[in-house]
């Protein structure tokens, strides 16, 4: 397919941020506020972005302090960021801070350029992994069915499918089958997309794409038994969107960690 001429919709992904309530805090050593201005500046170099989807975990420890510095940061873009709640964050918290000018959790679903873009919340209260309750379901159901003739991607935190990792994938989404089978009868659906994991994926599942993406501070070990630390740096996701359906999309990375991480430690 040819796009020589064509301008795509052009959305990143950036996800995983931990940020803390206080400026000076670190996960397993590193500065993650340090760590997202890094990415963000290399976003800037690299792509400029109509569209942001932050997939969750944008706070560790679900403070203002930290959604309203993600704002901050953000800022620089120029793009809207559709904000997706994980299950370190406060979802009142996230709500109140990020629903306004350029920041939006409120929107279910978005079309852009042809495409559509459905979120997803897989957070369930008081757990580490996800879940899709009925409503949502039925809810992805009802759009997918409503506009048959829109591409489109589906967004979420949890991964919906096992990765390989045995201690992340404790907590996927407990109900990712019928998530899967949902989206099985809808041909338009072109890529499913997450975070949690802190690790680029990509495989193929029928008709559509199954992604996850680095997360902005540490990374995790794939296809490990237990916690583990993957000294790679941090990253986004970028994709490249076309009137046609198609899609192109890649991960960029920093050229090294912005600090330092201990690799011994044994949880977050």
């Amino acid at each position: 397919m040819a796009h020589a001429t064509e301008v795509p919709l052009q959305v990143v992904q950036l996800t995983d941020m931990h940020l803390f309530a206080d400026t000076n805090a670190t996960l397993l050593g590193l500065n993650t506020d340090t760590s997202l201005k890094k990415v963000i500046s290399l976003v800037k170099q690299q792509h400029l972005p109509n569209i942001i989807v932050a997939s969750g975990d944008l706070s560790h420890d679900g403070s203002t302090e930290a959604y309203q510095r993600l704002r901050e940061s953000f800022a620089p873009l120029h793009a809207v960021a559709y904000c997706l709640p994980g299950n370190h964050d406060e979802g009142k918290a996230l709500r109140s801070q990020l629903n306004d000018g350029q920041m939006r959790t409120c929107h279910k679903m978005v079309t852009e350029n042809g495409w559509q873009m459905i979120f997803v919340d897989s957070t369930r209260a008081g757990s580490e992994g996800g879940h899709l309750s009925e409503q949502e379901l039925y809810q992805l159901n009802e759009t997918l069915t409503n506009s048959p003739s829109h591409p489109t991607l589906v967004w979420l935190h949890h991964q919906p499918v096992p990765i390989g990792s045995r201690w992340l994938d404790s907590m996927a989404v407990d109900n990712g089958d019928e998530f899967l089978a949902v989206l099985e009868r809808h041909t338009q659906v072109r890529a499913v997309i997450w975070g949690h994991v802190h690790q680029q994926f990509d495989i193929t599942h029928q008709h559509f794409r199954l992604l996850a993406s680095p997360s902005t501070c540490i990374q995790f070990q794939s296809c490990s038994e237990k916690f583990s630390i993957d000294p790679t740096p941090p990253g986004y996701r970028w994709l490249k969107l076309y009137k046609d359906g198609s899609l192109e999309t890649g991960v960029e990375r920093l050229a090294e960690i912005p600090g330092e991480i201990d690799l011994s430690g044994t949880g977050y």
